[in-house]
């Protein structure tokens, strides 16, 4: 693998651009789409088991649909991108296939884990675990919706020749990136917390309000200014030229500024999300032991 990513570090000042795409996009897809996806799957497969939330025979199955898809799409997955040195559409078609295919084998254990876990949530165990399994289920939600649906958005060939490069990319970046890596690292430190201090329990408002408050902020970053921005932009890279929709003269103007600013708002909420899990943390180092724990 680190000679795969290697391969990605052999253009020079002069290189054409073809190449030097071809190769940092070489980069992107084995690490991100291939070897992250297949660690978020094996991962939770693994605590899912474990907690009973999935059969083995599920588990296994998604860990085994996801390395195979890794190994076997791992380079025609990035045939997509491709069309930087002019490549014909059925080749970047396929390499749109394997790369949406990725997500499949998470989704679905997610889903089962979820319908499990509601089936067993009178439990106390079940009780004791909720926010770690809340994050473990976001990265299924997540990893449908950002890595899933906005990254098909710009895969297609047609869309990546008009669309590639513009903000549309970003709304698939932020998403895919906190959404299921966030989660998933989240998930993993409430995870080991339940388990250091066993003495001491999570406060559940200031559990709820953080959880909540990074996915609604996470959702108004996108809805209220990502993806409207890069819905001009790709208009008007239909209308007048990618050229155009990435000037400063287009990215300056009136509207595109307003969108921007209006981000905050998501921002904000995002931000009270982090404060609060922060201060749950704080709390579990630092507070009292629990009477109720």
């Amino acid at each position: 693998m680190g000679l795969f990513y290697g391969a990605g570090l052999f253009y020079g000042q002069r290189s054409p651009i073809p190449v030097m795409e071809y190769w940092r996009w070489w980069v992107v897809h084995l690490w991100v789409e291939g070897f992250f996806e297949v660690f978020a799957t094996a991962s939770l497969a693994f605590v899912f088991v474990s907690l009973g939330l999935a059969s083995k025979k599920m588990a296994t199955f998604a860990t085994l649909a996801s390395a195979s898809i890794f190994m076997i799409g791992g380079i025609p997955g990035t045939f997509h991108h491709l069309y930087f040195s002019g490549t014909t559409t059925p080749i970047m078609a396929v390499g749109a296939s394997f790369s949406a295919l990725e997500v499949v084998p998470l989704v679905l254990l997610g889903y089962e884990a979820f319908q499990h876990y509601r089936m067993q949530f009178a439990q106390t165990w079940a009780k004791t675990l909720k926010w770690p399994l809340y994050c473990f289920i976001a990265v299924a939600f997540w990893n449908m919706l950002g890595a899933g649906v906005f990254g098909f958005l710009i895969n297609p060939p047609i869309a990546l020749f008009y669309i590639q490069g513009l903000n549309t990319t970003p709304v698939h970046a932020h998403a895919a990136l906190f959404g299921v890596y966030g989660f998933l690292a989240l998930g993993f430190i409430w995870l080991a917390t339940i388990y250091i201090y066993k003495d001491k329990e999570f406060n559940d408002t200031l559990m709820k309000v953080g959880f909540w408050s990074l996915n609604w902020g996470l959702i108004l970053m996108i809805l209220t200014s990502l993806l409207p921005i890069g819905i001009y932009q790709a208009v008007a890279s239909l209308e007048v030229g990618m050229w155009y929709a990435r000037s400063a003269e287009f990215l300056q103007s009136e509207h595109l500024q307003m969108l921007r600013w209006i981000r905050m708002i998501g921002d904000t909420i995002f931000i009270v999300g982090g404060i609060c899990f922060f201060i749950q943390i704080c709390k579990f180092i630092f507070g009292k032991p629990s009477l109720k724990a």
